[in-house]
């Protein structure tokens, strides 16, 4: 081939990959197949520096339907019916274009979702931007980044009809160079109606649906395997774009679909599109392919194969079929205006063959390429910034009144309402949101009698002090956030940013993130069902924050009770539950006090964790309590004060510390509950065996917390309209 190494170097290939192909192909490729194998080989779709890492992470337990390696992870929430539930990243493509990016993210996941036979019910966003505060080019174009990958999100999810329930947001100029967008979905099946990514059947038809192919998105999957540079900011490629009016109608064929017995096995075309479906589709199920690329329906002339294998156009279907019901698929997608065409067949060769005008353009073993891709096991090193910034403490500044630093607390921009965003969302589509964005905590959603509950968090600062311990609080946070809505945490799916895997450094994170990972849920008995991996995440050398992302997934059995996470009733008791102690390691009092993301992580305790939960899930079922929500992000402090904002009612707190800042403190499995059966919910705790202290009540104009007394007119003023102040700055 002429100019292979420009063209290796074109499709980030290595020498040693070459040479790896040149095995397994016996004879030089040509550029159809390079590409194939570029894109199968990327780290986006063949996670090969991740796979050594992930393999250990827990994913069984009695209620697992399917665990990774689908399209999506799939549990049993009771009375027959299955929860089917993944998160994914669509971080380069939303940095490009940032509207169009966060859009189809969206569509992605959602066809993940009901490509499993579910029909989505909820979406939830896990975001991360840069500074926005500022008047300099970087911080005005964070603030467009915000406010275009909403939009994109709010507008393709809300064409879906699928109700955006909840998320997260954090900012640091360690996103400045690489955004974060992460999304969330989940769908709802029965059981016996769950459907695989798989083709098998020597001569069952393979058959496209969907959108017609174009030539958008080609290498976008290789793009999403390397850092970016400033001067290769030309080269990136043109990024798909989003139809969510196509994809309602493909989910509404989809769905009437899987109430037939036609098909065999239905895959999304996500990254790398016809490539990574068929091969993947076959690799399952150890079958090879035919597949008819000139029958591929077509958007653009001049259309070759190397196009047709490699775009990633959005909204379409791969689908095996069971020989002789091919026009009655065909006949299903043709009712709602959609092309579909036959493209192919199963084979039992183990091979893909693919055809141009009845001549072969292409032929590779399907196993090497989709189900034993390269595992690398790159060099891994502890970065040299930890052990400065694990030796600082809280006592190496000087004190700051605590009315001081609760003015700045609260006026940051990662604690205030972003109603000015989540307003944006249709959370109530289809009715049954029963806690959405803005209600504070987890969000839940009505499933016949039960709720279905979840969160969502990560706190990058606590990864980057420690990548360990950060990544099990992730797990710990977001399961918490969950049974502090009376629900008890299932499982998870992942989301895990990291910065460029060729760096050692960045690697010892991504290793011991997944440690911490695997810590958490073994000790919480909470397995991983899906996730994705997103590296790379890097613009000239500087890398993000660890940041993995974290989404939970559980079952209360009565959706009227599901806790709210803010006050409901004046006069009635406050108690926290947990120890605080002067832990200040990672949080936003150190960033924003001091401008410090410093410390050691607050010390982790599993077993408090889980009476922590224990205590929340029993004492709601006993109706012994009206609310519940975590102490999390600026201490007591700060969430008595999202809590009482949201309430509309004053507090009159006051707690015994050693350290008046303790206010501030974020030590972890810690809950401030309203009491409304104070003997029994002492009862109940002194038999779990967790500490619980009586810290106040509800009421008045004032949210009055130790040596804290502020009006309540004056925090809400702050907490409600900041944000929008902050983003609407020209």
């Amino acid at each position: 081939m002429k100019d292979l190494a420009e063209v290796l170097r074109a499709h980030k290939l290595t020498d040693g990959e070459y040479e790896n192909i040149l095995k397994i192909l016996k004879r030089e490729p040509n550029l159809l197949e390079i590409g194939i194998f570029s894109a199968m080989w990327s780290e986006h779709c063949s996670y090969k520096s991740s796979k050594k890492y992930l393999d250990g992470f827990p994913t069984k337990a009695p209620w697992v339907i399917q665990g990774p390696g689908e399209n999506a992870g799939v549990i049993d929430v009771g009375n027959g019916v299955a929860a089917v539930f993944k998160m994914e990243s669509h971080n380069h493509p939303s940095f490009i274009d940032p509207y169009e990016g966060a859009a189809t993210g969206v569509g992605g996941i959602l066809r993940d979702v009901f490509t499993m036979g579910a029909d989505p019910v909820a979406a939830m966003n896990s975001l991360r931007f840069g500074d926005i505060k500022g008047d300099d080019k970087v911080s005005k174009y964070q603030r467009h980044l915000v406010k275009e990958s909403v939009k994109g999100i709010a507008d393709y999810g809300n064409t879906m009809e699928v109700p955006t329930v909840g998320g997260e947001i954090t900012f640091d100029s360690s996103y400045n160079g690489n955004i974060l967008v992460n999304a969330f979905a989940l769908g709802i099946c029965k059981k016996e109606d769950i459907f695989y990514g798989r083709a098998e059947g020597i001569g069952n038809p393979v058959i496209y649906a969907g959108n017609k192919t174009g030539r958008d998105g080609l290498g976008a999957a290789v793009m999403a395997s390397d850092s970016f540079s400033d001067e290769e900011s030309s080269s990136k490629p043109q990024i798909q774009k989003g139809n969510p009016h196509v994809e309602k109608l493909l989910l509404k064929a989809c769905l009437e679909l899987f109430k037939t017995d036609f098909i065999v096995g239905i895959q999304d075309m996500g990254a790398a599109g016809l490539t990574s479906s068929s091969f993947e589709m076959a690799g399952r199920a150890g079958s090879g392919m035919k597949i008819y690329l000139d029958k591929v329906p077509a958007r653009e002339e001049g259309m070759e194969p190397y196009d047709f294998m490699l775009s990633e156009t959005q909204e379409r279907m791969l689908i095996c079929a069971k020989k002789g019901c091919e026009d009655k698929v065909l006949n299903i997608f043709k009712k709602y205006n959609l092309d579909a065409a036959v493209i192919g067949e199963v084979t039992d060769g183990g091979v893909m063959e693919l055809y141009w005008f009845n001549e072969l353009a292409g032929e590779i073993p399907v196993l090497p390429v989709s189900e034993e891709a390269p595992v690398l096991d790159r060099p891994i090193k502890k970065p040299n910034y930890l052990e400065k910034v694990n030796s600082v403490d809280l006592s190496d500044f000087e004190k700051i009144p605590n009315s001081e630093a609760f003015k700045r607390l609260i006026e940051s921009e990662e604690v205030v309402d972003k109603a000015t965003l989540y307003e944006q969302f249709d959370s109530m589509a289809k009715g049954n949101t029963l806690k959405a964005s803005g209600s504070l905590g987890a969000s839940a959603i009505k499933i016949g009698n039960s709720a279905l509950v979840m969160g969502c968090e990560c706190n990058p600062r606590f990864n980057y002090i420690d990548p360990k311990g950060g990544a099990a609080v992730a797990v710990m946070q977001s399961c918490r956030n969950v049974a502090l809505a009376g629900a008890k945490p299932l499982a998870i799916t992942d989301c895990l940013n990291y910065g460029n895997p060729e760096n050692p450094e960045v690697m010892w994170q991504f290793a011991k993130g997944c440690e911490g990972i695997k810590e958490a849920c073994l000790a919480l008995n909470v397995p991983v069902v899906s996730g994705n991996v997103s590296l790379y995440n890097e613009t000239d050398g500087e890398s993000i924050f660890p940041t993995p992302a974290i989404a939970a997934v559980g079952t209360n059995k009565d959706s009227n009770k599901v806790l709210p996470s803010f006050f409901t009733k004046e006069n009635s008791a406050i108690y926290l539950v947990g120890e605080t102690k002067s832990e200040f390691g990672g949080t936003l009092y150190l960033k924003e006090l001091y401008g410090e993301v410093a410390g050691s992580l607050p010390k982790i305790d599993y077993e408090n964790e889980l009476k922590l939960w224990d205590l929340i899930i029993k004492a709601n079922e006993n109706s012994l309590i009206n609310c519940a929500k975590e102490v999390g992000v600026g201490g007591i402090a700060i969430s008595l004060a999202k809590m009482s904002s949201k309430s509309n009612m004053g507090v009159n707190v006051n707690f015994a510390c050693e350290d008046e800042r303790e206010i501030f403190s974020e030590s972890h499995s810690r809950a401030l509950v309203e009491v409304e059966d104070e003997a029994s919910f002492i009862e109940l705790a002194q038999k779990i065996g967790i500490k619980i202290e009586k810290i106040g009540s509800t009421g008045g104009k004032k949210i009055v917390c130790n040596d804290l007394s502020i009006q309540l007119d004056e925090i809400k003023e702050t907490y409600l309209n900041k944000f929008k102040q902050i983003l609407d700055k020209v």
